[in-house]
């Protein structure tokens, strides 16, 4: 059990790859706080797993005053923050610049961007407290290579890469270290919401832009959380 005594903090945690995190994290020993919006959802993702390894929050990522709740409720466990996982995300899919409303533009920038900049700077103090801890940031194949209709998500993606890098510059010394995953076409609800605009587009059904995904991938498969 490769995180047997860690606590792990996993934004997102209701759906898609938030929530195969938190279950392979309980299956590694690790002890989790997940988040999310919609407390239903949290509380199904729970449900099946050990009683006293996970205790749900809900709150908003791009509020500063709920991030630094959600660190708060991690640090309930043991008062120690070990691993955090930036997963919350949005992403609206269709527009160009053009269209886009710009309020939407300013809430995926929000979400996708401070929200994980605000977790960030609420948990590394307490990390550096505890000697030291892993920030996993999920970035994406959108934010090392733009994708058709996405200006805002690539955009925040290619952000928090770089703001990746800067943490871990920054942070290094103190112990911290600071990754990006970058995962390409994973099946979850957020990405199939997403790609229906572009089906109409291509005047093709959902099942037909995920062929098309599955083409370009050396496996010719997407992935699944």
């Amino acid at each position: 059990m490769k995180l047997k005594g860690k606590v792990a903090l996993i934004t997102g945690g209701g759906t898609g790859i938030g929530t195969a995190i938190a279950e392979r994290f309980v299956a590694e020993g690790a002890k989790i706080c997940i988040t999310g919006r919609r407390q239903e959802m949290l509380d199904e993702v729970a449900r099946p797993l050990p009683v006293g390894v996970v205790v749900t929050c809900t709150g908003d990522v791009t509020k500063f005053e709920d991030a630094r709740r959600m660190v708060e409720t991690a640090l309930g466990f043991t008062g120690k923050l070990d691993v955090l996982v930036n997963n919350a995300a949005i992403d609206p899919g269709g527009t160009t610049v053009v269209d886009i409303d710009p309020d939407l533009w300013h809430r995926v920038l929000e979400t996708n961007l401070t929200g994980p900049m605000y977790l960030m700077k609420a948990s590394i103090p307490h990390m550096i407290k505890g000697g030291g801890g892993s920030i996993i940031n999920i970035a994406s194949l959108g934010g090392l290579r733009c994708l058709p209709g996405m200006p805002a998500y690539c955009s925040s993606k290619a952000g928090l890469i770089m703001l990746t890098q800067q943490v871990a510059l920054d942070f290094g010394p103190s112990k911290i270290r600071c990754n990006a995953v970058c995962p390409g076409g994973t099946r979850t609800a957020m990405l199939e919401k997403s790609l229906g605009p572009l089906a109409e587009v291509l005047g093709t059904d959902l099942e037909g832009v995920f062929t098309c995904i599955s083409s370009m991938v050396p496996l010719r498969r997407t992935a699944n959380p």
